[in-house]
This record gives C-alpha cells, sequence and structure tokens, in this order.
C-alpha cells in the first residue's frame, strides 16, 4: 500500500468501515452519525474514523507501518474527542495491517496518567475466519490475515474465486482493485496477479483438455488435472468438479504416477 498519504482519505473510511463491521463486529448502519473532524494544534490532523455509536465515539486508525509514537498520536486524538464528547465513551482502535510484526505501544504509564488504546494486528486474525463468509468485503479483507501455513497462491485463489462468484463483472472488478490494494502490503501482488489469470482460463478449452476428451482417455483428462493443479494451484475438489472425474480415482492415479 506504500506510505499511507498517498492513499485517499475515502479508500482509508472504506477499509475502516470493513474492518469494524468484520473485526470489532460493529456494524456501521446508514443512518449511524459519521463524523468528519479534523483536529488543529501546531499541524491538521483528521483521524481514517470517527463515528458515534449510540453513547460511544469510536476512533479507528489504519497504519501499515511503525510509527515509534503512535501511542503518543493515539493519546492526542483521545484528549481532542474529548474536548467535544466529554460526555461519551471513547473507544480507540489502532488496525495494523503492515508487512513486518508490529512493536507499536499501546499504552502511556507515566506520573499520574494511565492511557491506553487497542491494536489490532491483521496477521493474528485467522484467514479462515473471514474467507468462510458470503460478504464481499470480508473476503477481501481476508488477504491481510493469517493464512496458517497455507499455499499463498492457493489462498490468494480461494480468495478471488468466491469474489468472482459472489459478484457481477462491476463488482468483482471494484472488489479486485481492493485486493490488489491491499496485497501491497503483504507483498502478494504476483500472486494476486496469477489468481486472475487463472481466473480468466476455461479449463475446457485447454489443450490439455481437449487431447484428452478426443483420444477418449481417462488417463489423459487425469494427466491434465495434475497440470492444472501444479500449473495454477486449483485444489483438488475444483479440479473433480470441473473435469466431472472422481476423486478417489484422481488421487490414486496421483499417487501411482509418484511410484513411476
Amino acid at each position: 500500500m506504500g506510505k499511507k498519504d498517498v492513499i485517499s482519505k475515502e479508500i482509508l473510511k472504506n477499509i475502516a468501515r470493513d474492518i469494524s463491521k468484520h473485526i470489532l463486529h460493529i456494524d456501521i448502519k446508514d443512518d449511524m452519525e459519521i463524523i468528519n473532524q479534523e483536529f488543529t494544534r501546531v499541524e491538521s490532523r483528521e483521524s481514517d474514523l470517527l463515528f458515534q455509536n449510540g453513547d460511544e465515539i469510536v476512533h479507528i486508525e489504519i497504519q501499515n507501518n511503525h510509527h515509534s509514537q503512535m501511542h503518543l498520536r493515539m493519546c492526542r486524538y483521545y484528549t481532542d474527542i474529548l474536548f467535544l464528547y466529554e460526555e461519551y465513551k471513547v473507544s480507540q482502535y489502532m488496525v495494523y495491517i503492515g508487512k513486518e510484526k508490529c512493536y507499536m505501544k499501546s499504552q502511556i504509564q507515566r506520573d499520574k496518567m494511565n492511557y491506553s488504546y487497542d491494536i489490532i494486528d491483521m496477521r493474528d486474525i485467522a484467514c479462515e475466519e473471514l474467507l468462510e463468509s458470503n460478504d464481499p468485503s470480508a473476503i477481501a479483507l481476508s488477504i491481510l490475515c493469517d493464512f496458517k501455513g497455507e499455499d499463498k497462491q492457493t489462498v490468494i485463489n480461494k480468495i478471488l474465486r468466491k469474489l468472482r462468484e459472489l459478484n457481477d463483472d462491476n463488482a468483482f472488478e471494484k472488489y479486485l482493485e481492493i485486493v490488489n490494494l491491499y496485497s501491497t502490503n503483504r507483498g502478494l501482488e504476483e500472486n494476486v496477479k496469477q489468481g486472475v489469470e487463472m481466473l480468466t482460463v476455461d479449463i475446457e478449452k485447454t489443450p490439455f483438455y481437449q487431447i484428452g476428451v478426443e483420444q477418449g482417455i481417462e488417463k489423459g483428462i487425469f494427466d491434465t488435472a495434475i497440470i492444472m493443479i501444479e500449473k495454477f494451484h486449483l485444489s483438488i475438489d475444483d479440479i473433480v468438479k470441473e473435469l466431472n472425474i472422481k476423486k478417489e480415482e484422481l488421487v490414486e492415479y496421483m499417487k501411482q504416477k509418484k511410484l513411476k
């Protein structure tokens, strides 16, 4: 994603909204008041997302790199918010979406001061939790989460395939832009590119498939399946569905190939 200040505030607010809904489980309704407040002292600062949720003010910051004084910045936001909304409860979340391990401080304890805010590191959240959703914004967000050791290309393919299944062309293009944006924070740009190429492949039009069908040889179809699995990182379940073959027969054939 690069430096945060090159991203439009509208994009940041949309990211913060999605995180609020799927990670904090606070769904920002259309009639919920979004507070567009610019705080000014020596410098001008605008929060990524600030909104009123009943008797609570929720403040969300998105951070994709480390800031040694983030705890001080968040504290300044807190006092600025209190000046305007002292009678409300104030909840603050800094959501970290960077590549490296998060080591920013989340509290200030000194003199007579005891201040803290919540840090949410997206890498601590299991990708599968969001990928199981049928909400495209949650699925797109899953690329920032923990893949739990699963092959990166396989996960990216799952994300793109599910987004394709849930959306029409225009909506899919929109979510593809979001996934591309998120991918830069994980160094997954090439994986997304390859995943998109995989989606454009019509398996039944590939030369490998046509050879197998024309010859009427079961072996040819199984070889096609293996090629598609290895080249495009498709899952066995997806392949057997596309080629209309039995999973157990394909697995057995793959075992026999390895023994030769």
